[in-house]
């Protein structure tokens, strides 16, 4: 008999799918996806206002605004990519169909770059007059701009997800993932500075077909490490138990609240593991109705009876929203400012020397960068050195603290540079260089060093375990809200002000700037209020056993 087990566990284990899958093996095919994926990405999305202004006619402002809600689609979506591998199809299937849409949508871009009849006439020399696009040519390129925002939002985060999946050490796991940020950064400033050059120095033609080329090779590799992946199968959406709370506390509304243990609803895991609370906590309590037995709320459903420790972890999210929303208004100036300064570039001196030209697009190359070295100075110098002499770790809302007067000082730098930028134009003087708009970009990415990881450290730490892909994907809709709300934020400044025209030679975009830094200060300080409050669950301040830089990273 025992002969007879071994063998029908041998013999599962040899029919295993996943048996002999994952580890190292599969590091080149994820990591070169995303580096092809990233060019791609920052290769068409960086650039797209000049390419809209200059290809498609479009007025400089609209052009803004076009560009802050494709940005907002790109990383609203991941959510509902993580939704669908997480519910249904699982994170193979979903990168490879994005990767394939985005090669159609790049393709796409690069054949409107090429034929004459899908783009309108350039507008003649010192003309006003130009003529606008017809409904077919933007319905092809709203088309394209679809393909590889499905195909941009499809593989940014679940790559991310596939690859960790491939590990089950957390040290593997933590390894990969300094890797994957790696890949990414590169594919990032390789997009930014090396394709948008070449969109605005040899032609869009070849920038888009550097793209569709880039795409290309990440989905022929990604096909090609198939069998080499380890597919966890899809257990459902976290999502959905969230949601369950709210919809059984609402139906049972009109039950009497108990703090009676035996009143309330347990799993067979919580009674096993012994570490979830007893009864709900009195915060949020009406959330508390959840978890209530009564004769309506049967155990097999789910809709109307919930677990203790689910309704504890609704609550848990509940308490990190306020600092969520100051992450997302510290991300709204920073979408404005961005705009904003593709805009000033364009009016700029940018050659640097009679063969060099920068390009106004890929600016944001000097976020990346300065964000880059200074995630680095922080992790390896400046929070060790802190602690030497403190004593104490800077912890994670402290660092994002300073992540804000970064960015308010940033808009400040903006703000000043452009005045004297518009007394150069007032003065009749040579353009200003392209250069003055460096400083500010910066300290927009040493900001960044500081909030980013720090955002995702809190998020990551203090959400409960099994809602720990909700917390990844907060960020990503973070940044695609703010983007919303940047748009909305330069319609209604246009709408109200003479500081935007067209022509922002003739406005006054550094009262833009300086509206910026004033709704950075209050954000500032209703962030100091959300952190003082706050109270962590899992970090520590002083006494921290978790090295951060493992988070951070």
């Amino acid at each position: 008999m025992a002969d007879s087990n071994s063998g029908d566990t041998e013999a599962h284990r040899s029919s295993d799918p996943n048996g002999k899958r994952g580890g190292w093996i599969t590091l080149p095919f994820i990591l070169v996806t995303l580096l092809g994926m990233s060019i791609t990405s920052f290769g068409w999305i960086m650039n797209l206002i000049v390419f809209l202004i200059e290809e498609f006619n479009i007025k400089n402002i609209a052009a803004a605004q076009i560009s802050n809600v494709v940005s907002g689609v790109v990383n609203m979506l991941p959510v509902v990519a993580a939704i669908l591998a997480d519910s249904f199809f699982g994170n193979v299937p979903i990168i490879a169909a994005s990767t394939f849409m985005s090669l159609i949508g790049t393709s796409l871009l690069t054949l409107i770059s090429s034929l004459d009849y899908l783009r309108p006439r350039p507008c003649e020399t010192d003309s006003i007059l130009c003529q606008s696009p017809s409904k077919p040519q933007l319905g092809v390129l709203y088309l394209a701009l679809a393909l590889v925002i499905i195909g941009s939002a499809g593989t940014r985060f679940t790559l991310a997800s596939a690859g960790a999946n491939q590990y089950t050490k957390p040290k593997e796991q933590a390894s990969f993932f300094n890797w994957f940020f790696v890949a990414l950064y590169t594919g990032a400033i390789t997009g930014t500075a090396a394709i948008v050059y070449t969109q605005d120095n040899v032609s869009w033609k070849l920038g888009f077909g550097l793209c569709a080329v880039a795409n290309l090779i990440s989905f022929i590799v990604f096909i090609a490490g198939k069998r080499f992946y380890k597919s966890d199968k899809p257990l459902g959406s976290p999502y959905t138990s969230l949601i369950r709370v709210l919809v059984a506390a609402t139906l049972k509304r009109k039950a009497v609240i108990t703090s009676k243990e035996e009143d309330y609803h347990h799993s067979d895991l919580e009674k096993e593991s012994k570490t979830s609370a007893s009864i709900p906590s009195d915060s949020f309590r009406f959330l508390n109705r959840g978890a209530l037995k009564n004769d309506e709320a049967s155990v097999s459903n789910k809709w109307r009876l919930c677990s203790v420790q689910e309704v504890e972890d609704f609550k848990i999210v509940l308490r990190l929203l306020p600092l969520w929303a100051a992450e997302m208004f510290l991300a709204t100036p920073v979408g404005v400012q961005m705009s904003m300064t593709v805009l000033q570039a364009l009016v700029m001196d940018r050659e640097l020397s009679p063969h060099f030209k920068v390009s106004a697009g890929s600016l944001q190359v000097i976020v990346f960068l300065s964000g880059c070295v200074f995630i680095m100075l922080n992790n390896w110098t400046i929070y060790p050195l802190y602690k030497k002499l403190i004593r104490k770790r800077l912890t994670p809302l402290q660092q994002v603290g300073i992540g804000h007067v970064f960015t308010i000082l940033s808009m400040a730098v903006s703000a000043l540079v452009e005045a004297k930028r518009l007394k150069t134009v007032d003065d009749n003087g040579h353009p200003m260089s392209v250069l003055w708009l460096v400083p500010a970009l910066v300290l927009v990415g040493i900001g960044e060093a500081f909030h980013f990881p720090a955002n995702v450290a809190v998020f990551y730490g203090e959400f409960p375990e099994s809602l720990k892909n909700t917390a990844t994907s907060l960020t990503s809709v973070v940044i695609g809200i703010s983007f919303y709300l940047s748009t909305a934020l330069i319609d209604v400044i246009q709408r109200t002000t003479p500081w935007l025209p067209d022509d922002i030679n003739h406005g006054r975009v550094d009262n833009v700037y300086w509206v910026l830094v004033i709704g950075g200060v209050l954000n500032f300080g209703y962030f100091l209020v959300c952190s003082w409050v706050y109270k962590y669950r899992n970090l520590k301040n002083d006494d921290q056993k978790r090295d951060l830089k493992d988070v951070t990273t």
